[in-house]
């Protein structure tokens, strides 16, 4: 299938995104040929520079005009039938062709003496590159909020699934399975020099397992799990945390099972610990 008979992204005929369109296009339009006059404008008119002004706004708003009735008409036509790669390209062109013939027609008024193609000719190019210029600038940022959109969601869902995993597996630094604890049942992971203790619920009983490993090897190891560092020296499940409380020498979670410390946060890892208590607490 070639590129062409490709649909466009459905982002494009957003309604939200056809309002940033126009409004953005007929704002660089009007600033574009006012301040930079591109290809003699100022010549267009003889005429003073307010009423130049006053003339272009007009050429702008009728411009935005053809703009308006085509993108609202794509929107309909596109949430019903699609628009491929290739009709879009001539959607712009068509656009295009309109507004050269509204700029033709307002130069014509104002100058009768004009040759036609020769005026025709001139809006074409205008025409261009007002228009393609803050469409390429514009679909770029579309593509780029579409991608950063797609890829929070990703990240929700693996975050979502991590919540919902139910058994947690403990490697040596020989990578052999030496501990499996269920997610309910883990509470905190301990640095201790060359191992790490981890602290988990056995019969409800509070228990200790020693582990070769370090606690950023099993950081990585519960990467997008609901187990998070939050010290230097500490990991914790957050199912397990009820409170999170603020003193003078500094922050801590309370767990809520006796015999367990309250487990401090170091400044590092607060605002992440604290976003993923209020988000994912529940």
């Amino acid at each position: 299938m070639g590129v062409g008979s490709h649909r466009i992204p459905e982002y494009i005929y957003e309604k939200s995104n056809i309002v940033r369109l126009v409004l953005l296009t007929a704002l660089f339009a009007l600033i574009f040929i006012n301040i930079y006059k591109p290809f003699s404008s100022s010549n267009w008119y003889p005429v003073s520079e307010f009423k130049f002004f006053v003339f272009s706004s007009l050429i702008i708003l009728t411009g935005v005009l053809v703009v308006v009735i085509s993108r609202i008409v794509m929107y309909y036509w596109g949430r019903k039938h699609g628009v491929t790669m290739s009709g879009y390209a001539l959607w712009i062109v068509l656009e295009i062709f309109f507004m050269s013939m509204f700029y033709t027609i307002y130069t014509l008024v104002l100058n009768p003496e004009r040759e036609y193609l020769s005026a025709f000719k001139e809006s074409a190019i205008n025409t261009s590159l007002v228009l393609l210029l803050p469409y390429s600038v514009l679909h770029l940022y579309f593509s780029y909020k579409e991608k950063e959109r797609q890829l929070r969601l990703l990240e929700e869902q693996k975050a979502e699934t991590a919540v919902h995993q139910t058994v947690f597996s403990f490697y040596d630094e020989k990578h052999e399975l030496r501990l499996s604890v269920k997610r309910s049942n883990l509470l905190y992971i301990e640095s201790a020099d060359n191992y790490v203790c981890i602290w988990y619920l056995n019969k409800g009983v509070l228990t200790k397992f020693m582990l070769r490993n370090s606690l950023k090897a099993i950081e990585e190891s519960l990467a997008n799990t609901n187990v998070l560092r939050s010290h230097r020296s500490y990991m914790v499940n957050f199912d397990q945390v009820k409170v999170i409380r603020r003193e003078k020498d500094g922050v801590y979670m309370e767990l809520g099972v006796e015999g367990v410390p309250d487990i401090p946060i170091s400044k590092t890892y607060s605002e992440k610990v604290t976003h993923w208590f209020m988000t994912y607490s529940s």
